[in-house]
């Protein structure tokens, strides 16, 4: 079943804009890793414009982005496992995704883990490790769906610049010490308060 409006890009950009952050967000806590929940929601979309046009928009697209590209993941885990360990990750994963699906599907939900695991995402990118200015560009890149070069112009630096700076601060999030997603201190909440004001 396909939605009435045409499966044009303009519309697959929308459901993008609309979906990105959520999907990230859902994908990051399932992963632990934001570079494989960022990789998976772009090769799910990169999927999408191949086949939506044909099948048309799924009732739920969110939904279809985030069970197509959890599964991604648990493919790209199973295939650079080299330790009886990572596999069985990817058997737990896979084994969360049948008992996950249904929730995903459910627009009831959007109001309360879908929320969740986008503050989640929203404090982890407030991180008191990082710059204010990195703060602000690793939201907009996960959360807004930027991609680098529009990054970059909105602080009015070179793309290198900018990239270099985001792939800093997912260092620092991923280094020792630092928790994704996790219970954010006074001093989080304060820096994500002053970021997402510099976002809007």
């Amino acid at each position: 079943m396909s939605t009435t409006k045409p499966v044009t890009d303009a519309r697959i950009g929308e459901i993008f804009r609309e979906e990105y952050g959520r999907a990230v967000a859902v994908l990051t806590r399932t992963f632990g890793d934001l570079d494989l929940a960022e990789d998976t929601v772009q090769d799910a979309f990169t999927i999408a414009v191949r086949r939506w046009p044909i099948d048309g928009v799924p009732p739920s697209p969110a939904g279809w982005i985030i069970t197509t590209a959890r599964n991604r993941g648990i493919d790209r885990i199973r295939r650079e496992s080299r330790r009886d360990s990572k596999h069985a990750e990817a058997a737990a994963l896979a084994e969360q995704t049948r008992t996950d699906d249904s929730e995903v599907d459910d627009e009831d939900h959007e109001a309360g883990p879908v929320t969740d695991d986008r503050l989640r995402l929203i404090f982890t990118c407030c991180h008191p490790a990082l710059a204010p200015t990195a703060q602000v560009a690793l939201t907009l890149r996960l959360l807004g769906g930027l991609s680098t070069p529009e990054i970059a112009r909105a602080f009015l630096v070179p793309e290198a610049t900018m990239a270099q700076r985001i792939v800093r601060a997912k260092s620092k999030i991923k280094g020792p010490g630092s928790r994704t997603g996790s219970r954010p201190t006074p001093t989080c909440r304060t820096g994500c308060v002053r970021s997402w004001r510099c976002c809007i």
